[in-house]
């Protein structure tokens, strides 16, 4: 969107955007002395500053005194419109003894709303008490700003903590870019926290006696997690990024490295005949030394009484040694069956390998723990969950029309139970997403989901694919570092960092994260397929063939890695090979699902336009996941003028 063609938007819209606050230092006290040397300066600063501002595609909301506030598209352009003015206004001020023109200027991306020209809300309201923070002459940025440009601007960054923010309750941290003003530390009181000390780490309980209690072990982790999560401000490491540090003998030193906490908490679990133990203690990673410890001695039969008792008994700890602040109530969605618990467990083990045997054991877990008790809302969330991910981009295993429904059926019954289950307004989010291709209701279910807890990484994840699919990569970069940060060993989420730098046309700074992935699991299917589109793009097809056979090996030879394979062979004018896979696919075809798009996807490696734009219009028939990102895919470019393509991207009614 070009803000400057769109200076007034509807009545009450919303929208995100990058919002630049400056100020002229010095300039109230100069008015009062000198009136007329005031508004020669001001006349002055508006001229130097006003085309940069267009040259950044900045549009000018309005000016309040001496200040700007201006409206970016991308956060990217906001910052290199914010060094330029410095840099400018550095060089005119050296030509000059007196009046010289010195600003502090801030920037935060976030949620406006749009009232004629003139913007309100969130960003507005952030930006403005970002700014006073910056040095004379200097800027300073908030942290969703930073994580969109760090990568993409030759600046460093310093960061100033999370400093406290006039009306503003959630802790943010802030960043200075270097070169620009004088290095300061924050001069209004900070919060105790420093920026890593915010984030913590729940490690997997030890299960110190043997037998089925292990479940219970990794199911008290699991509510811990969960508990803490939903208390503001505190952010916490997801579950899948701690459950591999089980079983290992790593310091908590270590640890807190390796995942950036400035805190984690250990906790054993040990059974005697009908009774449990639990001893639970908060160390801090730089020292090592205990900040609190408990020990529980219950009844193994009361362990939902026990999970509920321990969990607001570290929230309550941690707002005390921690936070200082309160926690959100737990939802609705829980059960009090311990078995229908463990099935729930077992489903979510079966449901994270992604397999299609584990997919469709997990929903039988599920349907089990809703038999012993039918108002388990969770549950009904993990089966929406597996219909979902049996018809996604990552497998495709059944075909969407028959799995987007009943994922959708089963998310419904689950919010009819919780209102507020954040797993569940999560995978409503995809459903709309990426089969109903409802593109604000798929953003006002993830925005809800992140809402009601801002530290549940997958709702990140999932938007940032959503934000991708509608072009806004600033913003996908952003959410995907989030979710990266508060899952920073998921696999998945690793891999989809690299899939937002490569549809943002970074294809080396793609190459780079998909080898990062590849250190943490050289045998995980996804990565190696993925990890061929870049090479593909830079016309390294030796590198992106040997990736794509790796993947297809790990993959048993789906669909989806055939198909990747078969235009990258294509591509590489490999003609038989490719034709080879080409007739594979169709022949599969005949007996089981095929995505029309992998098919596709062969025929566009020949550069074959009218093949692959034909079997796209089925792969739109079949409501394929795929297609929701065809308008800003790299491999679709240069079909982009062509008028059949063109009608089948107005038909997906991207915004």
């Amino acid at each position: 969107m070009d803000l400057l063609k769109n200076s007034e938007q509807a009545e009450g819209a919303r929208s995100l955007a990058a919002i630049m606050f400056t100020d002229m230092v010095g300039f109230t006290a100069l008015a009062q002395k000198n009136e007329s040397q005031a508004m020669r300066m001001l006349k002055l600063q508006r001229m130097l500053v006003r085309p940069l501002l267009a040259k950044h595609k900045g549009r000018e909301v309005k000016t309040i005194g001496d200040a700007f506030l201006v409206e970016f598209s991308s956060s990217l352009e906001a910052v290199r419109c914010a060094g330029e003015i410095q840099a400018v206004l550095r060089d005119a001020n050296r030509a000059r003894q007196e009046e010289k023109i010195i600003l502090r200027i801030g920037i935060h991306l976030g949620d406006v709303i749009h009232a004629g020209s003139d913007v309100y809300g969130d960003a507005v309201n952030v930006a403005s008490r970002i700014e006073p923070l910056a040095p004379p002459g200097g800027i300073c940025v908030s942290a969703q700003v930073h994580d969109s440009v760090v990568n993409k601007v030759d600046f460093r960054f310093d960061s100033l903590g999370t400093p406290e923010l006039k009306n503003v309750s959630t802790p943010m941290q802030v960043y200075q870019i270097s070169g620009f003003g004088e290095k300061v530390s924050v001069s209004s009181p900070a919060k105790p926290l420093t920026p890593q000390n915010d984030r913590m780490a729940v490690l997997p309980f030890v299960n110190i006696a043997q037998g089925t209690e292990e479940y219970f072990a990794d199911g008290m982790t699991e509510e811990i997690i969960s508990s803490i999560s939903r208390t503001p401000g505190l952010r916490v490491i997801a579950r899948t990024s701690v459950m591999k540090y089980k079983g290992t003998n790593k310091s908590v030193s270590e640890i807190g490295r390796q995942l950036n906490v400035g805190s984690v908490l250990e906790g054993s679990v040990r059974k005697a005949g009908d009774r449990v133990r639990i001893t639970v203690q908060l160390v801090d990673t730089s020292n090592e030394e205990p900040k609190w410890s408990q020990e529980y001695d219950r009844e193994l039969r009361d362990i939902f009484a026990i999970q509920s008792d321990i969990s607001q008994k570290v929230v309550d700890a941690l707002r005390v040694q921690v936070m200082r602040r309160g926690s959100r109530d737990a939802g609705k969605g829980e059960t009090k069956n311990p078995e229908a618990y463990v099935q729930y467990l077992r489903g979510r083990q079966n449901w994270n390998r992604r397999t299609k045997a584990d997919l469709e054991e997990a929903i039988r877990r599920f349907e089990a723990a809703l038999e012993m008790d039918p108002t388990y809302a969770k549950a009904y969330s993990g089966i929406a969950d597996c219909h979902a991910m049996l018809a996604s981009y990552a497998t495709e295993y059944v075909p969407p029309k028959i799995a987007y429904p009943q994922a959708r059926d089963s998310v419904t019954k689950a919010l009819a139970l919780d209102p507020d289950l954040v797993e569940a307004h999560t995978s409503l989010g995809v459903v709309r997403f990426q089969y109903d291709w409802d593109w604000d209701g798929a953003e006002e279910e993830f925005r809800k989901s992140l809402d009601l807890n801002p530290n549940y990484a997958p709702a990140h994840q999932f938007y940032s694919d959503h934000l991708k699919a509608t072009g806004r990569l600033d913003e996908a970069l952003a959410e995907i570092r989030r979710a990266q940060e508060l899952d920073p060993l998921s696999l998945p989420i690793n891999s989809a960092v690299g899939h937002v730098l490569y549809l943002s046309r970074q294809y080396d700074d793609a190459i780079e994260q998909y080898k990062k992935t590849l250190e943490l699991d050289p045998n995980f299917m996804q990565t190696h397929i993925w990890f061929g589109r870049p090479f593909l793009e830079k016309g390294m097809y030796e590198e992106a063939i040997q990736e794509l056979r790796i993947g297809v090996r790990l993959s048993g030879e789906s669909n989806v890695a055939l198909g990747m394979l078969g235009h990258g062979l294509a591509a590489a004018e490999r003609g038989n090979e490719a034709r080879e896979i080409l007739e594979k696919l169709k022949e599969r075809s005949r007996t089981q699902y095929v995505s029309s798009y992998w098919i596709a996807a062969v025929y566009n490696g020949f550069k074959d336009g009218s093949q692959t734009v034909s079997w796209l219009r089925k792969a739109f028939d079949e409501r394929s996941s795929w297609l929701v990102w065809s308008n800003v895919e790299p491999r679709f470019d240069w079909l982009r003028d062509d008028p059949e393509f063109a009608s089948l991207m107005k038909a997906m009614r991207f915004p």
